[in-house]
């Protein structure tokens, strides 16, 4: 049983979310502001909202009918029939006031106000797939995670370190690649499932615009990522440059193998997207580091 909820949390997907903080963090180590305690509670705060947020796209998708057995995407247990509806409503909902008892603990770091951004994002975690107008269901999900899983974590982590925005001309620039390539992920989910969606009138951007403008947009994301970042790249040292070099051939590589697959052969491509997307940051936290310390 244990191992049914495991494949539910989508451990493939979960870099994204880790990335998000992590990112956060090397900006505030370019800074000179980083602060341990409130970096884990980031950290364990996004974990947990983005595997509620897998909890519940999995509970809702099956209450609405969306999702049918035997389908190509990782297998949902709750369609399948491997934990029941209620199970998986609870698990949604529990996971997400663990969340909400870690964010409360980051009011302490950076005062009252964060909590209707905490409400926010609690909000953003089951709107992504219910409500009267789910977010993933009318092409609004790649715009979504961009700001929940780029603008929002990146910006706060590092401001909840700092105890101010001083960092901002960094960490807005970082947050806006980091959600360019959190999307990519969510292309490549939608890339797989085009068929399927479309079938039960699911309207990801994959079934508005087709196969062949996604895939060319997650090639171009991947480029205006490492772009928009110039700033960061002049206050790093010169070799910093190895990193968008080095992530521009991981994600060419990646991206040719995703156009000329279907099915289940994208599964192992969406966990290459997210460790891609994670390595980038990665290495940015690495790069921030030898600037700190050299």
């Amino acid at each position: 049983m244990l191992n049914l909820w495991i494949e539910a949390m989508r451990l493939r997907t979960l870099p994204v979310s880790v990335a998000g903080v992590l990112a956060g963090i090397a900006c505030a180590i370019m800074g000179g502001s980083f602060s341990l305690v409130p970096a884990v509670l980031c950290l364990l705060f996004a974990v947990l909202a983005q595997i509620a947020s897998n909890f519940g796209n999995e509970y809702y998708d099956y209450a609405n009918g969306l999702d049918r057995k035997g389908r190509e995407g990782f297998r949902r247990a709750v369609t399948e029939g491997d934990i029941s509806p209620r199970a998986m409503k609870i698990a949604t909902f529990a996971t997400l006031a663990l969340a909400a008892c870690v964010g409360c603990t980051m009011l302490l770091f950076g005062g009252w106000w964060l909590l209707p951004v905490g409400i926010l994002i609690a909000l953003f975690a089951l709107a992504y797939s219910a409500g009267p107008y789910p977010l993933s269901h009318h092409g609004l999900g790649d715009v979504a995670v961009v700001v929940f899983f780029g603008i929002v974590p990146v910006t706060l982590t590092c401001y909840l370190q700092e105890g101010g925005w001083q960092g901002l001309s960094l960490s807005l620039p970082v947050s806006l690649a980091v959600g360019l390539l959190a999307a990519n992920v969510l292309i490549v989910n939608n890339y797989r499932d085009a068929e399927d969606d479309k079938a039960v009138g699911k309207r990801t951007t994959v079934v508005i615009f087709g196969r062949k403008v996604m895939g060319r947009c997650y090639l171009l994301s991947g480029f205006v990522a490492m772009a928009v970042m110039f700033p960061v790249w002049m206050n790093l040292s010169v070799f910093s440059l190895v990193v968008p070099l080095l992530f521009l051939l991981l994600h060419v590589r990646t991206w040719k193998k995703i156009i000329s697959s279907r099915g289940a052969a994208l599964n192992p491509l969406l966990g290459a997207t997210a460790k891609n997307l994670l390595l980038f940051t990665l290495m940015l936290l690495a790069c921030s580091l030898m600037r700190f310390f050299f």
